[in-house]
C-alpha cells in the first residue's frame, strides 16, 4: 500500500521539482550583476577635467595658479577668501615637504548637481587631504568649496579606537 501511494505522487513531485529548477534559473538570469564593494563610482564628466587639471598645475606651477584657476568656474568667490586659502596652503605645504602625488580616498554624488571628492595628498613630510565640492546651478560643474587639511592621520587612528566611529 505504501508503495502505491509513493507511485502516485512521483510524477506531481517531479513537475514540482522542475518547476522550482525553472524558476530559480529565470531568477538568476534576471538579477543584476552585483558591483564589487571595491569598485569606485563613476568619475562625473566635468568634474574630473577640473581636478585633473587643479592637480597637474598644483604640482608644476604652484598653489596660487591651481587654485585661482579651479575657482575661474565660481565667479561668486571672493578674492580676499581666495587669497587667503592660498596662504593656508602654501604655509602648510612649506611644512610638509615636496607634492609627490595623490589618491582618491573617497567620491560622494549628493544629487545630479552636488558631488564630493576627496583625495590624499602625498607630500614627502606627511600627508594631507584636499577635498572639492563641485556643485552644478545649470549646465557647468563650478567649484563650490575646496578644504585642506593635515588631520588625515588623527581621524585615521580616531577611527580605530574602539569607542571611536566606525
Amino acid at each position: 500500500m505504501r508503495y502505491t501511494y509513493f507511485k502516485a505522487f512521483k510524477p506531481l513531485f517531479f513537475i514540482v521539482s522542475a518547476l522550482i529548477l525553472i524558476s530559480d534559473t529565470a531568477s538568476a538570469q534576471t538579477q543584476p550583476a552585483a558591483v564589487p564593494a571595491t569598485a569606485a563610482p563613476a568619475a562625473v564628466a566635468g568634474v574630473q577635467t577640473h581636478i585633473d587639471k587643479f592637480f597637474k598645475e598644483y604640482d608644476k606651477q604652484g598653489t596660487a595658479r591651481a587654485v585661482i584657476d579651479i575657482f575661474k568656474t565660481n565667479k561668486l568667490m571672493d578674492s580676499t577668501r581666495l587669497t587667503g586659502l592660498i596662504v593656508k596652503i602654501d604655509s602648510m605645504r612649506s611644512v610638509i615637504g615636496k607634492y609627490l602625488g595623490k589618491d582618491l580616498i573617497m567620491q560622494r554624488k549628493a544629487s545630479n548637481s552636488l558631488v564630493l571628492y576627496s583625495y590624499l595628498l602625498k607630500h614627502e613630510g606627511q600627508p594631507a587631504r584636499m577635498t572639492f565640492m563641485f556643485y552644478k546651478p545649470k549646465n557647468e560643474w563650478e567649484i563650490y568649496r575646496l578644504y585642506f587639511d593635515i588631520d588625515v592621520d588623527g581621524e585615521l587612528a580616531e577611527s580605530s579606537k574602539v569607542t571611536g566611529k566606525p
